[in-house]
């Protein structure tokens, strides 16, 4: 076990509380039988799919394959064959395919072709007996016909005499919902119901241009496996994906896997165990590198039942990450402990935000399932982790007026932690700077033109770089949302309901505060977007739709389950720099096919591209419209193609105001720049703690000398990637550990006083 978890477990020691009575499945909802544990099989056909049985007329088996009958098979049959280059052939129209047999001792490698193409060798020899397994997968096959060929080498690794069998029960195939024919269709929104989306002569133009200093690509390569709804970079190879419950693919455990590493640099994935229901939890990196996961919800009706699994509600879950820079993933995972680490309250849709202690700080959310906020679920409160006593809490929640007076569109609040270690705060129309030290707040002036900025209307939001040039003065970045009532009713609600695409900026000191946000115009209106910060500054805005809101299966008119409709399908670039009315252009004219709306993610990576993934507006995975998206894409600035800056000797910690030395080699000029930054944990628009310092340095020859940030407020002690650009190209990050490498301040006996004095209730 890690030295720093040993410590974590240390200071968070066992106690016993009272554990209120389990659900047995599904939200309250128990399924006949589902109380009873039972093997787990993940065969299960997502709505828009389209199952075969193994003895469909449509596939084509060729050799000698004998079919065997059981009800423990697919419609109680499976056909098998033990002779090698005997195979099954089976043509379908569709975007993917799965492959679902049996595995154990007797079974070996078969080979699997698409189209004629090798793409997989399958291995269903295990060591344990499984039936109903799914054994292949492919999803990003391009809408049309295909086939698939199973041929049995007789054969598994390692053991070249043993005859061994393969099998086959059934196929399913990913069909084409019209979203993914016709996504690149144009959809423009019909805007002029919505004064902000609407052209008005008031509005300052938008000049729009194409980006002019080289040619951007989007690729589509990779599987993400679980869906991807929550995304941090832990690592110079790997990004972690958290999902909620749900029947997804990629297996572990014997069930679907709720997590996922990804190898950044070969597409791989590493299944992760979670024990509780991370749907639309909240995440940070600590001080000393650790990752939390905090919240979640109970797990949500459906056929997989919570006997199979465990007690899995996540309201008030603790997932623990260490630090984990395996080139394979190995070694990675999560850790809990229900009775030693947990929540305070109950906490879905909340935000967490590190802030200058090197702690996190868990912000708002509901207590209980549900769709718009209100005060009959809202929990208007914060907590730390590890639990502090201040203000007199002793590690209890803090009230929080704010989320009282934000209802009822406050879920995942905007939050960053600024220079002077206060915290800029927004939700709904409001807006205030929080000083979490002296628990008090100072309101700002609300969002212009009755915008909604935070879930369900949800907007997205950066601090814009931070830059020792102007005295690491903050300004924050709020982009899209929507105007919809939020106390109307979910039925009375249109997914043709146009977003905003108001931008606006403020300035966090007295004069700007007094003079107000500035208000400009994105060139297409959208909700739920991602904003990326680059290194060179610029801001990358991705996903989102024009409109509806976010969420699924509560409006009027959904499209398939969405809430909202009309993808915004065209990424745009943002100058923060440039003059107002000129700072927008196109990246490049890169365009997707693949619409990304409600449970969206994107990234920068530490290679520089941007890694796009997720979508999924359903309550399990489906293939209706706007069905479950697995696939990746990766967008690769002009840079990447250019000759970049090589850095080496980086030291992996960085204390503050401590002076670090790095060999330069590869682009050499004029311009040098060093790029701090935090990639942010990154769910449902909001990309917490994502962060840009620009750091004073001085090349010397071949060697940089580089300052770090000047103290926590600055840069919160934790995880970082340093960028050196060099005449505006960047060269590829380097992880490093700025601040001591200390875990975060705790108090066990605090620890030990909030359990004893709160219990798990997720009905409170």
């Amino acid at each position: 076990m890690p030295r720093s978890l040993l410590y974590l477990v240390f200071l968070f020691t066992l106690a016993l509380f009272a554990i209120a009575k389990k659900e047995k499945a599904w939200s309250g909802h128990t399924p006949p039988g589902s109380d009873k544990p039972a093997p787990f099989t993940p065969y299960w056909v997502p709505e828009g799919a389209k199952s075969y049985d193994s003895s469909s007329p449509l596939i084509h088996y060729s050799g000698k394959w004998v079919e065997s009958f059981s009800s423990h098979y697919i419609q109680k049959s499976i056909r098998m064959t033990a002779f090698p280059k005997a195979s099954a052939k089976f043509s379908f129209s569709g975007t993917g395919i799965e492959w679902f047999g049996n595995i154990d001792t007797s079974h070996g490698v078969s080979k699997v072709y698409i189209d004629d193409q090798h793409v997989q060798d399958v291995n269903q020899y295990s060591t344990s007996s499984r039936k109903q397994q799914r054994v292949f997968w492919k999803y990003d096959l391009s809408p049309g016909k295909h086939t698939i060929k199973i041929v049995n080498t007789g054969k598994r690794p390692g053991d070249p005499k043993t005859t061994t069998f393969a099998s086959l029960d059934a196929l399913i195939v990913m069909r084409a919902p019209e979203s993914r024919q016709d996504a690149s269709s144009d959809q423009t929104p019909i805007a002029q119901h919505n004064p902000i989306a609407a052209p008005d002569a008031a509005r300052p133009r938008v000049l729009l241009a194409q980006d002019t200093q080289g040619d951007w690509s989007l690729t589509q390569k990779g599987s993400t496996g679980v869906h991807a709804m929550q995304l941090a970079v832990i690592s110079e190879s790997h990004a972690i994906i958290v999902d909620k419950v749900e029947h997804n693919p990629l297996t572990v455990d014997g069930h679907p896997a709720w997590a996922a590493l990804y190898n950044l640099k070969t597409h791989a994935l590493v299944p992760l165990r979670v024990d509780s229901n991370s749907f639309c939890a909240g995440g940070s990196f600590l001080g000393n590198g650790t990752l939390v996961n905090v919240g979640g919800n109970e797990v949500i009706k459906g056929f997989t039942a919570s006997a199979d699994f465990g007690y899995m509600d996540g309201m008030q879950a603790v997932r623990i990450f260490e630090p984990c820079d395996a080139e394979d993933g190995s070694g990675c995972g999560f850790y809990e402990h229900h009775t030693r680490l947990r929540l305070a309250s109950p906490r879905w849709y909340n935000t967490v935000v590190r802030i200058s202690d090197g702690s996190a700080m868990i912000i708002g959310g509901c207590k209980r399932g549900g769709y718009i906020n209100d005060a009959t679920v809202n929990n208007p409160t914060l907590e730390y982790f590890p639990p502090k006593n201040i203000h007199g809490s002793n590690g209890l929640p803090i009230h929080l007026p704010f989320l009282v007076d934000t209802l009822n569109a406050n879920l995942f609040p905007i939050v960053f932690s600024l220079p002077d270690g206060k915290l800029f705060m927004a939700a709904n129309q409001g807006a205030m700077i929080y000083d979490w030290q002296n628990n008090q707040e100072r309101r700002l002036p609300g969002i212009p033109n009755g915008v909604r900025i935070t879930y369900p209307m949800a907007g997205t939001a950066l601090l814009l770089p931070l830059s020792p040039e102007n005295g690491y003065t903050p300004e924050i970045l709020v982009c899209g949302g929507s105007t919809v009532d939020d106390f109307k009713k979910p039925e009375d609600i249109s997914s043709q309901e146009p977003a905003s695409a108001q931008c606006v900026r403020m300035v966090l000191h007295d004069q700007g505060i007094n003079a107000g946000w500035e208000v400009e115009q994105l060139p297409e209106a959208r909700h739920m977007p991602d904003a990326v910060l680059l290194p060179t500054g610029e801001v990358f805005i991705v996903n989102g739709a024009g409109t509806g809101v976010s969420g699924y299966g509560n409006v009027g008119d959904q499209i398939g389950k969405s809430n909202a409709d009309h993808p915004t399908l065209t990424p745009l670039l943002y100058n923060p720099s440039a003059p107002r009315g000129s700072r927008f252009k196109t990246a490049g004219s890169i365009r997707s096919d693949i619409p990304r709306m409600y449970h969206s993610v994107a990234t920068l990576t530490p290679e520089g591209t941007v890694m796009i993934a997720g979508s999924n507006p359903n309550l399990d995975r489906s293939e209706v419209m706007y069905g479950t998206e697995y696939r990746v894409e990766w967008a690769s600035p002009p840079y990447m193609t250019q000759e970049r800056p090589v850095i080496s000797g980086m030291p992996s910690r960085m204390g503050f105001g401590q002076e670090v030395r790095a060999h330069l080699g590869g682009r050499r000029g004029t311009n040098y720049k060093v790029a701090l930054m935090d990639l942010g944990f990154v769910t449902h628009a909001v990309h917490a703690n994502s962060r840009l310092v620009y750091l004073v340095n001085e090349v010397h020859g071949d060697a940089i000398a580089i300052k770090g940030p000047p103290n926590g407020g600055v840069y919160p002690p934790g995880p970082a990637f340093i960028y050196i650009l060099v005449d505006g190209v960047p060269s590829v990050g380097h992880k490093v550990l700025v601040g001591d490498g200390a875990s975060p301040p705790a108090d066990e006996r605090v620890r030990e006083s909030m359990l004893k004095e709160t219990t798990v209730d997720k009905h409170l």
